[in-house]
């Protein structure tokens, strides 16, 4: 099939380009810098340039590519945030899911795409009823931390917006929180999450019994890949096998690193030093079942824990 992707440069697009490639389908990427239509050609992809922003590129990027399938991976994440401020790193990155995402869809519309294939998230689920971890079917917490409000907010509109389409097939991906070559929590040197590990900066927050899900970037790869051949339309969460509490995965991945055990502390001086956002994430999200998507995608993930993945797909 002919697949445009939208954000093709980006960490995940990076993984997901050559996967879609190698499959057989022709594939046209799209990324913001024309700096970077040589990274675009040489995983065997066709370059288009074009502003996310601007719904007029957007339409003349996707018209010139008439492509069957649109892949959207936008985002605009980069550098260290302020866990304080979190809503100030994610400024753009939300506008990415709600206008960005109103011009592809409107764009898809245009050319007669038939399936349309979003990222969002599941790394952490801002719910604090029900069980450690949750499928699709469970509701979001209507009042999450005051920082992550607008966060949320953004992927639950490019969520709602892109299932709700009539004109084509929508599928959302909740990828948990990625790790592996690119991502944040990786063995190079610039890894965002690496060095506030190794100079243990990274604490345990009090029981740190908030559940995260993680899933590798080519095993996230892979099942977009699968989202963009099969599935009915709706929402999958592509994480791993093995949603685990803070206090099991922050110590293992500190190994993996090289570096010394976490520190622990209390609730009440987390709150005090990060803000509440922080501390919830540390100590009350849930997790994400990944059966949908293993089930109705027939996707498995190359490394089923993270247990596996930090000590092998760091690097």
């Amino acid at each position: 099939m002919k697949v445009f992707v939208a954000g093709a440069t980006g960490v995940l697009g990076r993984a997901l380009v050559p996967q879609l490639v190698a499959r057989g389908h022709e594939v046209v990427g799209m990324t913001r810098s024309a700096s970077k239509r040589d990274l675009v050609r040489s995983m065997g992809a066709h370059p288009v340039v074009a502003d996310a922003l601007d719904p007029d590129a957007v339409a003349q990027a996707v018209a010139s590519a008439a492509p069957e399938v649109i892949v959207h991976q936008l985002t605009a994440l980069s550098g260290e945030s302020d866990m304080r401020h979190i809503d100030r790193a994610f400024e753009t990155t939300n506008r990415l899911r709600r206008e960005g995402t109103d011009h592809l869809l409107a764009a898809g519309r245009a050319v007669g795409a038939r399936r349309f294939v979003a990222q969002s998230f599941a790394g952490f689920r801002f719910a604090r009823t029900g069980g450690p971890v949750q499928t699709e079917a469970d509701p979001l917490d209507p009042s999450p931390p005051g920082a992550l409000r607008t966060v949320q907010a953004g992927y639950v509109y490019l969520e709602q917006a892109v299932t709700a389409i009539e004109w084509g097939e929508g599928l959302v991906l909740r990828y948990g929180g990625l790790y592996g070559p690119g991502t944040t929590i990786s063995l190079a040197a610039d890894a965002q999450m690496a060095a506030p590990i190794r100079k243990r900066r990274l604490p345990i927050v009090g029981d740190g019994g908030g559940v995260s899900s993680h899933v590798h970037v080519d095993d996230a790869a892979a099942a977009t890949v699968a989202a963009v051949e099969r599935g009915r339309p709706g929402i999958y969460n592509v994480v791993d096998d093995d949603p685990a509490p803070v206090r099991e995965w922050l110590p293992v991945l500190a190994s993996a690193l090289g570096a010394k055990p976490p520190r622990r502390v209390p609730r009440w001086l987390a709150r005090l030093l990060a803000g509440e956002a922080a501390t919830v994430m540390m100590t009350e999200v849930k997790g994400a079942s990944n059966e949908k998507a293993k089930r109705e995608l027939g996707w498995t993930p190359r490394y089923a824990s993270w247990r596996q993945g930090f000590a092998e797909g760091l690097g």
